[in-house]
């Protein structure tokens, strides 16, 4: 593994999960409990937030110049998401991933 791409690793792996989880929450358990987890606000920046996790994990992984950048962005939108979910409530899993991710793109926004 190239050695800038093995020192990303941890945000990687932290993108991917968020990814995942940002997703399938959405997918099933807020469709299936709808009301305020299908709120336009709330499902749409889950969905997003799903995307910029899996753009960032792939930029870091083609080893992108822009990978700071977009981490930035990465960060807000997880940050924003895990803000959301705990306001929606009872959806503590996607709010850790999200701001573990966030916490993992703010590291590696330092441009």
């Amino acid at each position: 593994m190239d050695h800038a791409i093995a020192s990303m690793q941890p945000c990687i792996e932290a993108c991917t999960q968020c990814h995942h989880i940002c997703l399938q929450t959405a997918m099933t358990h807020c469709l299936q409990f709808g009301g305020k987890h299908t709120g336009p606000d709330h499902f749409t920046l889950m969905l997003n937030c799903a995307e910029i996790c899996q753009a960032s994990a792939n930029l870091q992984l083609s080893g992108s110049e822009y990978v700071p950048k977009l981490c930035v962005l990465c960060a807000e939108i997880c940050e924003a998401c895990a803000v959301s979910c705990e306001a929606i409530g009872d959806m503590d899993e996607c709010a850790m991933a999200c701001r573990k991710c966030a916490e993992s793109c703010t590291s590696m926004a330092v441009v």
